[in-house]
């Protein structure tokens, strides 16, 4: 093999190896994106779960007051009716 023809062979590579490289550099780039649009995702997920996660949380809350208070309400009937019974 001639030393031209060497040469000639060692630029193509080059210019293959330039070319790989530039694919690499825009598939990470497109990974990146990728992987920034994901976690954004995920960020407003979780701030979409944790919001409707305080919400069913007041809800509870509220309904666990109603039943207290329906509860004792009940009670109260039970004794008026205890005490109705007993003056008989």
């Amino acid at each position: 093999m001639g030393y031209e023809q060497e040469i000639w062979l060692l630029r193509r590579r080059v210019k293959e190896l330039e070319k790989q490289v530039e694919q690499l550099r825009v598939s990470r780039r497109v990974l990146m994106n990728l992987i920034e649009r994901m976690e954004e995702e995920k960020k407003n997920s979780v701030s979409r779960l944790e919001k409707e996660n305080k919400k069913l949380q007041m809800d509870n809350r509220r309904y666990a007051k109603r039943l207290m208070k329906y509860n004792s309400y009940l009670v109260e009937l039970k004794d008026e009716q205890r005490s109705l019974m007993e003056e008989l």
